[in-house]
């Protein structure tokens, strides 16, 4: 099978330099998903913070859009190879997330973020604090469509991007670095594009 990673003309050195290997710069943002898309009811929304089986906190849709913003722009990368640059997501840090949760920490070195559609991936807590990663509920300004993972979405765009996932309904602490959906499947347990970890033995 072809490809536009494999065909077209070579990009200009900048935009290369921006592009982890592997990947092809799109103006588009395609969509790619399991199933359907699910229908949530923001009226009864929540979103949850666990430890195991132990709920530690959960908000409203009302009272999650109340917290703190946080906004960030910049490249994200699918591991289908394509990237777009410059996007622009705002919501909430897990790092606010956990101090409205009244934790001084995180209970542990590793979640699962878990969606409303039963998808799950797991994501090391250092690649979501300190800056890294948010619950994003806005893109470009405007609500996240359904289609790309609203009302909310995980965002850590450092990663790959199946490492973000779409319809969000909690963060779920493990004891260990459990794999998700995809991992199980044979995807990297990580999924850093600069070191394109695609598959379980990159």
């Amino acid at each position: 099978m072809v490809t536009r990673g494999f065909t077209g003309r070579r990009p200009d050195k900048p935009v290369a330099e921006r592009l982890p290997p592997g990947q092809y710069l799109t103006d588009d943002f395609p969509v790619l998903q399991l199933g359907p898309t699910p229908r949530i009811d923001l009226a009864r929304w929540r979103f949850v913070l666990r430890e195991g089986a132990k709920p530690l906190k959960s908000w409203s849709w009302q009272e999650f859009d109340a917290l703190p913003r946080t906004r960030w722009t910049g490249d994200i990368h699918c591991v289908t190879k394509w990237s777009k640059f410059d996007t622009a997501w705002e919501g909430v840090s897990v790092d606010d997330l956990l101090a409205a949760a009244g934790l001084e920490a995180a209970p542990t070195a590793y979640l699962l973020a878990e969606g409303f559609d039963d998808y799950t991936t797991n994501v090391p807590v250092a690649d979501l604090t300190g800056g890294r990663g948010m619950v994003a509920t806005r893109y470009a300004g405007e609500t996240i469509p359904p289609d790309h993972g609203g009302p909310a979405r995980l965002l850590v765009p450092h990663l790959y991007f199946w490492k973000s996932a779409k319809w969000v309904k909690g963060l779920r602490f493990t004891a260990k670095d459990e794999a998700g959906f995809w991992e199980l499947r044979g995807y990297h347990m990580y999924g850093d594009p600069w070191r394109e970890q695609r598959f379980s033995d990159d």
